[in-house]
Parts: C-alpha cells; sequence; structure tokens
C-alpha cells in the first residue's frame, strides 16, 4: 500500500488568513505544495469556502490538482447527516477517497448514542462510493468514547485521523491516545507541541513548536500505525504562534509581524518535510 505525505491547509494557516497583506488563495496554496519534492497530497481542511462552493468551482480545484500531479484530501467539522452528504459530494467531485471531520461542530455537540445514529445513517453512501470518513481526536471528546463508536459501528467506510497533540488539553497522555486509536487510524496529523512558561512564570501555553523539538514522539507513532504497510497518509500541519515581540523567532531586519510569521511557517514547512523525509529514508 501507498503512505503519501501532504500538507493541509492548516501548514497555510497564517500565509493563507486575512492578517496578512496578500493572503495566499487555495490555488495559491495547491501550486507552492507541489513545489516541494516529495510532497504528493493535499487536504482541504476546515477551508469554509468548500460548503458552498459551485460543481464548477469543485472541478476547477480538481483540475489543478491533477495537473500539478496532486492527490486531494478534505476535511469539515460535523456528523449531521446532511452535512456529511454535501461533503461526500464534495469528495466525489474532487476524486477524494477520505473526509476528515469531527464529532461536533461549534455548538452542536452531540452525545454518544446520536452520534452513533447519526454515523449510520451517513455511512451507506459513504461505503457505496468508497469514500472513508476519519474522526479525528481532539480535546472536547474523549479518544476512548472516539474509539468506542468506531469499533461499534464497524464500518469500513469510518475510522480515527490521529492527531495525539490535541488530546493533551483533555489530560489524555498521547502515547495513550495512539495505542489506542492505533488499529483504527487511517489519517495522520503530524506536528509537533510544546509548553513554555507564560509571562512571569504564572501558568504554561501550549502551542506548536518546530518538528522534532516538542512531545511528538514521531518515531513511537509511525511504528504503532504502520502508515506504509496499511496505506495510511501522514498530512503535515501546524500550530504556530503569529509571531510577534512576545512570541517566536526574531524579526529579520525591518520584517513586519505578518512578515515574520509567514516566512517561519514557510521554513517550518519545508523543515517538517525534510525531517520526516530524513525519518523514513
Amino acid at each position: 500500500m501507498t503512505s503519501l505525505l501532504g500538507l493541509s491547509t492548516y501548514a497555510y494557516f497564517w500565509r493563507m488568513s486575512d492578517r496578512v497583506p496578500s493572503p495566499m488563495s487555495l490555488d495559491d496554496a495547491l501550486r507552492d505544495a507541489a513545489a516541494h519534492h516529495g510532497v504528493d497530497l493535499f487536504q482541504i481542511c476546515d477551508h469554509l469556502p468548500l460548503d458552498t462552493a459551485s460543481d464548477e468551482r469543485l472541478a476547477e480545484i480538481r483540475a489543478l490538482a491533477d495537473e500539478l500531479g496532486l492527490t486531494l484530501e478534505i476535511g469539515t467539522r460535523g456528523t449531521a447527516p446532511g452535512h456529511l452528504a454535501r461533503y461526500l459530494h464534495i469528495a466525489e467531485h474532487l476524486g477524494v477517497t477520505l473526509v476528515r471531520s469531527m464529532w461536533s461542530a461549534g455548538d452542536d455537540l452531540p452525545d454518544a448514542a446520536e452520534t452513533e445514529e447519526r454515523l449510520r445513517a451517513a455511512l451507506p453512501a459513504y461505503e457505496r462510493a468508497g469514500v472513508t470518513v476519519a474522526l479525528e481526536t481532539y480535546e472536547v471528546v474523549a479518544s476512548t468514547a472516539l474509539v468506542d463508536v468506531v469499533a461499534r459501528i464497524g464500518s469500513p467506510a469510518l475510522g480515527i485521523c490521529l492527531d495525539p497533540a490535541n488530546t493533551v488539553a483533555n489530560l489524555e497522555h498521547p502515547a495513550d491516545v495512539v495505542a489506542r486509536c492505533a488499529p483504527y487510524t487511517r489519517n495522520w496529523h503530524v506536528k509537533d507541541s510544546g509548553f513554555t512558561r507564560s509571562p512571569g512564570w504564572v501558568g504554561f501555553q501550549y502551542t506548536g513548536v518546530r518538528t522534532g523539538t516538542g512531545i511528538l514522539d514521531y518515531d513511537a507513532v509511525r511504528a504503532a500505525i504502520d502508515p506504509a504497510a496499511r496505506g495510511i497518509n501522514r498530512v503535515i500541519e501546524f500550530w504556530l504562534p503569529w509571531q510577534d515581540g512576545s512570541a517566536g523567532a526574531q524579526p529579520q531586519g525591518d520584517e513586519t509581524p505578518a512578515q515574520t510569521t509567514t516566512r517561519v511557517e514557510a521554513e517550518w514547512t519545508e523543515h517538517t518535510i525534510e525531517y520526516i523525509r530524513s525519518k523514513e529514508s
């Protein structure tokens, strides 16, 4: 099986944001991703324009990805059957075989019974289309509950998007989450994170850090889920803090915070690609 290395829109979080003078478009990000050696996949994740994109726009995105040699995945939030049906429509138009989602969406936080009912309603269409829903591990729902629902449903079109960094905020140790979720993992969000003391040593801040310098044990996660043997794609994303006088890198010359932030984001992208390739060479 093949495990593709990809970039997410979350690796372009600041470069695509309205906090910078000239934000990158989705098309810009796709072209940039394809320019990186070894990147064969792009996950369009939590990109709101997809919610209402016309079929013509979806065709344009697919054509550009095909031209660039990129496989696409998409990501959204929530389990409402109507919403998942919309994202299956998007997936089919983009040639996508994996839709990452989350148990909740904003104020919509169903309990386990309702989540199971919703998924059982939505999944038959995904099964027929050969598309997988991968529910992400995160702090709102304990990984035990997530695994329980996925295991109980037992659909080939349902799995887990593993992101052990997220669950720390729910006081779950990343190693425990990895072990629990490994059998059901269908997608892996690769990012590193760490704790630093807040100013004045009053509490801590938990943010993204340069890959390989934080709490993520990349080798252990890789060994647990065996992405190459199981065809689990690895998708790079970041929690890069805004780079201003109180956080992060020093500006170069007369850089503005926006310029420093986008420069560091691009550097983290290149570094992480090389970090992963060095681990797997």
